[in-house]
């Protein structure tokens, strides 16, 4: 089944950027490749990330986010959202949070990814457009993007087709996996059911674990 569209493959290298009294070592400044990349297990060459603790990795090798949400983005900032204006390196048509699932398998060009997490925003986000309420304000829309995971390593190019070739049997979409974790802290049947899909990202895992087992303690 096609999702959507490549439309916009972004990389950027790290680079440091005046935050208030200090400067702040960020990959977010990505800007559109024209040609093909070969896409590797911890992402794209000519791409890194300035935090390697909260950022980059196996588990997210890849941050996409799709150009469906850019005319709200557009109508709230006054001025346009466009490609890699939320750091994504994969700028997607069509797909959105609701309607791919965590562990999905999805092909794109020669390569062959899975849905890892949703992409939980930090305060860099809101650094790069001079909106400190940004971050919040993409928690609280669920307009957060996702991650992959690289299983087969493959060149991939603007314009290649996205194209799901196994549904999680869970079906636990990144939209829900995003209610569990910013909404219903507390709503133990929802961690419970979300850390079942072991295709979700070690550090999700660790944090849902974290939280349930204080939930069980307070019981």
């Amino acid at each position: 089944m096609e999702l959507g569209k490549l439309v916009s493959l972004n990389v950027s290298l790290v680079e440091l950027i005046p935050f208030g009294k200090k400067e702040v070592a960020t990959g977010i400044n990505k800007k559109p490749f024209a040609g093909a990349l070969r896409l590797g297990r911890l992402g794209l060459p000519g791409d890194a990330q300035g935090d390697t603790v909260h950022h980059g990795g196996a588990d997210k090798a890849v941050c996409v986010y799709t150009e469906v949400h850019f005319p709200y983005w557009t109508e709230k900032w006054g001025r346009p959202a466009i490609a890699a204006s939320f750091g994504e390196n994969f700028t997607v048509s069509a797909l959105t949070e609701q309607s791919v699932c965590i562990g999905d398998v999805v092909s794109v060009g020669h390569a062959l990814l899975q849905v890892s997490q949703p992409r939980q925003p930090c305060f860099k986000l809101g650094m790069k457009h001079g909106l400190p309420s940004l971050q919040q304000d993409v928690e609280e829309t669920g307009f957060t993007g996702f991650y992959f995971r690289v299983l087969e390593e493959g060149l991939v190019a603007q314009g290649d087709t996205l194209i799901l070739r196994k549904r999680h049997e869970a079906g636990i979409t990144v939209a829900e996996a995003n209610r569990v974790m910013h909404q219903d802290k507390r709503g133990r049947d929802g961690i419970a059911k979300l850390l079942t899909v072991d295709a979700l990202s070690e550090s999700w895992q660790h944090t849902l674990r974290r939280r349930l087992a204080a939930l069980d303690s307070e019981a």
